[in-house]
């Protein structure tokens, strides 16, 4: 007794198989059966495919209908025999059942079955069958005449080619996939039965008595034998064949062009790791072959584009999203960059609508600073390239190394395909130092006029510089902006920078990290900017450099004095690197109402950290609530220790 799931079928079975330990069959096997409705005496085999658990553990073999009865008929040297034609109908190997449509005729085989008395039962199987994704028709396995490109002469060179450097993956991990692949591939069928594609360059012979194959590189108006009239084959090339060919077709080969001279091999194949088997590994067996290298030297991978919660991007699941209407709501620079900044080399990207709004936002932060140095330019233009100033200021000294600094190490990385990184390192470094820091900074250096060219010199080739390194994330952009800034040519076409290395000014971290501290003052304790506040130095003056009085007046709306001691009680201390700084607070705000305050705030949170503190040492809280509760529990109690910690301070420094 055999099951099937596509009783038809039966009408080409050849053998009958049962797994070689199974001891029901032991005795039966190199004995023949015979095939009801078809009278075909048929062998009993054993193949260690068969899953003695399953059904009867007897299996009906078709090799010409099923691709592992294929295997198990190859193995065993088994007949394939066709029965359906290619609309699937059966055909005159199906005897009486001969002109049914394969659905028609597993009907009708049933019911012939159950009046031979040979049908055991019929039961409902749910499985999985292919479908064509055009026409949702039902896809039959059909045994056919097929072209393959014989693969392990094409195989082993580009193998070998990564295993010796002449091409690498990047991240290196994804060499094992490759290896993986191309050492366990099967020859490759490349025909195909669809419309468009490169013709199998294969003619055959029509005449009476030669029925003749060619395969050709020129095309043929008739036999080469007998001169009589050929047909080309109707199958038309694997697409992935077609475009192995890709990277030196395109150039004009088989003709030796200057193009294809100069592009190949190429530097870079940048793709996803999804079709790493289907195009890279076809790529590098073909440029191989065909141009003796390999296309190219590196080769980075890198991850899909997934739905925010990192499932696969699905219409059925309905998380798709439509780039282009992500450009209406928001521009192309923006998408661009979000892609790119979360795209680390090797990892996939959980898309996510608001790290588009956030590339937006840098996008008008752009767009304002270069107004902004525009505005102060009084009409001149910005140089291509060069253009740096001779003797600029410490701050403009400072912000012209860090942009080495920072343009050398985005070169590394981009080096080193670590892309998302490069422009991450960019996009901190224009938005806090560049606009944050420095616009600011340069507002004192341009009220000076012994100062205020090389200010706005030191502001344009900045900016300049930034667009340069922006561009290939924020082409748009960068291009609009760079009309304004430069006026001519185009910033696609501009020199890469290569700013002059100069040595910073020492203490700007500490300088910056002291305004900082001023303006957190402030907002702690509730104190309006225009207020005019005294910054008591009193250790470390001698790392005070004489610029920061400026600065400080400009970005922190205070007087710095160096004082002989620390003043006391009466004054908040702020302590950055070696400088000791002290705020007055009298006149500054109600040292008693502000003391009362913070006691008040103090009392709450040690009300919540008790509450807190009491369910983490409640051993049935900690055991029976849910791991996440309880972290979440743990979390809020450090940060409320911490929170204490820092209004204790306040409060100590009030006397």
């Amino acid at each position: 007794v055999v099951a099937t799931t596509r009783a038809e079928t039966m009408l080409g079975d050849t053998a009958v198989a049962v797994h070689p330990d199974d001891e029901r069959y032991a005795g039966l096997v190199g004995k023949t059966v015979t095939l009801p409705l078809v009278g075909r005496e048929i062998p009993i085999i054993a193949d260690e495919h068969v899953d003695p658990e399953f059904g009867t553990g007897a299996v009906k073999v078709t090799p010409a209908h099923d691709p592992n009865d294929f295997a198990i008929g190859e193995r065993h040297g088994l007949e394939q025999i066709n029965v359906m034609d290619i609309h699937g109908v059966i055909n005159a190997e199906g005897g009486r059942f001969e002109g049914m449509d394969r659905f028609e005729a597993r009907r009708a085989v049933k019911e012939a079955l159950a009046e031979e008395g040979r049908l055991v039962g019929v039961e409902s199987h749910r499985h999985s069958v292919g479908h064509c994704y055009r026409c949702d028709t039902v896809v039959e396995p059909y045994l056919s005449l097929q072209w393959f490109v014989q693969v392990r002469p094409i195989t082993e060179p580009a193998i070998d080619a990564v295993r010796d450097g002449s091409s690498r993956f990047v991240p290196q991990r994804w060499e094992n996939s490759y290896f993986h692949w191309m050492e366990n591939l099967r020859d490759w069928c490349v025909s195909r039965q669809i419309w468009w594609g490169h013709r199998i360059p294969a003619w055959y012979c029509e005449g009476d008595d030669c029925q003749d194959v060619y395969v050709s590189r020129d095309d043929l108006s008739e036999c080469p034998d007998c001169g009589g009239p050929v047909r080309q084959d109707e199958d038309v090339l694997d697409t992935w064949f077609s475009s192995a060919l890709w990277p030196f077709s395109v150039f004009g080969w088989p003709e030796e062009t200057a193009d294809l001279d100069r592009y190949y091999p190429n530097h870079v194949m940048v793709t996803g790791f999804d079709i790493i088997y289907f195009w890279v590994a076809r790529m590098m067996q073909m440029g191989i072959h065909f141009m003796g290298e390999v296309p190219y030297p590196d080769i980075v991978i890198h991850g899909l584009v997934r739905a925010a919660d990192g499932r696969k991007m699905s219409k059925s699941l309905g998380n798709t999203i439509d780039p282009l209407e992500v450009i209406d709501e928001y521009g192309a620079d923006p998408l661009r960059l979000a892609l790119i900044q979360a795209a680390a080399p090797g990892h996939d990207v959980p898309f996510d609508l608001e790290w588009v709004s956030a590339a937006r936002r840098f996008g008008n932060k752009v767009w304002n600073a270069t107004r902004f140095v525009l505005g102060n330019l009084e009409g001149t233009t910005v140089p291509a390239d060069g253009g740096y100033p001779d003797a600029p200021g410490p701050a403009d000294r400072w912000i012209l190394h860090r942009l080495a600094e920072v343009t050398r190490r985005f070169d590394e990385l981009s080096e080193e395909y670590r892309f998302s990184d490069a422009f991450g390192l960019l996009y901190n470094f224009m938005w806090s130092e560049l606009f944050d820091w420095y616009l600011e900074m340069a507002k004192v250096g341009l009220r000076d006029e012994s100062s205020a060219a090389t200010t706005r010199q030191t502001l344009g080739v900045a900016l300049r510089d930034v667009l340069k390194l922006l561009h290939p994330a924020m082409p748009h952009l960068t291009e609009e902006l760079w009309s304004h800034l430069v006026g001519e040519g185009m910033i696609a076409a501009a020199p890469w920078p290569t700013p002059v290395q100069m040595e910073a000014p020492g203490g700007v971290e500490v300088l910056q990290d002291l305004i900082g501290r001023v303006r957190s003052f402030r907002s702690q304790h509730g104190v309006s900017p225009k207020q005019r506040l005294q910054l008591l130095v009193a250790q470390g003056a001698e790392a005070v450099e004489d610029w920061w009085l400026g600065q400080i007046d400009a970005l922190a709306n205070a007087d710095l004095v160096v004082v002989d001691a620390d003043p006391g009680t009466g004054h908040t201390r702020l302590v950055t690197g070696p400088v000791h700084a002290f705020i007055p607070l009298e006149g500054v705000i109600d040292v008693e109402a502000e003391r009362a305050r913070l006691e008040k705030a103090i009392g709450e949170i040690e009300t919540d950290l008790r509450r807190s503190e009491g369910k983490l040492a409640n051993e049935g809280f900690v055991a029976n609530a849910p791991d996440a509760v309880v972290e979440k529990e743990r979390a809020k109690v450090e940060e409320l220790t911490t929170r204490r910690t820092s209004l204790r301070g306040q409060l100590e420094e009030l006397g």
